[in-house]
C-alpha cells in the first residue's frame, strides 16, 4: 500500500484567539502546519482520475473559513476544530495539526499546540 502525505506549511491567517478582552476584540495572526495521511493506491495507478485522490484545496478552504470566522478563547478549542475538518474525509487515516500563535508571549516568538488524529 502506498500512504500519501499531504503537508501544508505555514499556512498564516488571522483569528480571535484567547480569553483577555483585548484578544476577543483584535484578530491575531496565527500559522498553521497541518499533516495528513492517506492511501494513495488508487491515485497513483490512475493518475488522470481525480476523484481518486483526496483534495487539499478543499480541506484547506474549509480550514479557513472555520478559523477566519470563529471566536476561540483556547488554543485547543481551535487546533481540535481544524484536526476535526481534516479527517472528515473517509480516506484520510492520519491527521497532525499544530497551530503556533506568534508573539504569545513576550520573550519567546511563538507558542505552539500540537493534536493528532488516527483512524482506529
Amino acid at each position: 500500500m502506498q500512504n500519501a502525505i499531504i503537508n501544508i506549511t505555514n499556512l498564516r491567517l488571522r483569528t480571535y484567539i484567547g480569553f483577555n478582552q483585548e484578544e476577543r476584540e483584535k484578530k491575531q495572526d496565527v500559522v498553521l502546519n497541518i499533516e495528513i495521511h492517506y492511501p494513495a493506491d488508487s491515485a497513483c495507478i490512475n493518475g488522470d482520475i481525480v476523484e481518486h485522490a483526496l483534495n487539499y484545496k478543499t480541506i484547506t478552504k474549509a480550514v479557513i473559513k472555520q478559523v477566519e470566522t470563529g471566536h476561540f478563547l483556547l488554543l485547543e478549542k481551535l487546533v481540535a476544530d481544524i484536526l476535526e475538518i481534516c479527517h472528515e474525509h473517509e480516506s484520510v487515516t492520519y491527521a497532525k495539526v499544530r497551530v503556533d500563535k506568534p508573539h504569545a508571549l513576550r520573550f519567546a516568538d511563538s507558542v505552539s499546540l500540537t493534536l493528532d488524529w488516527r483512524k482506529s
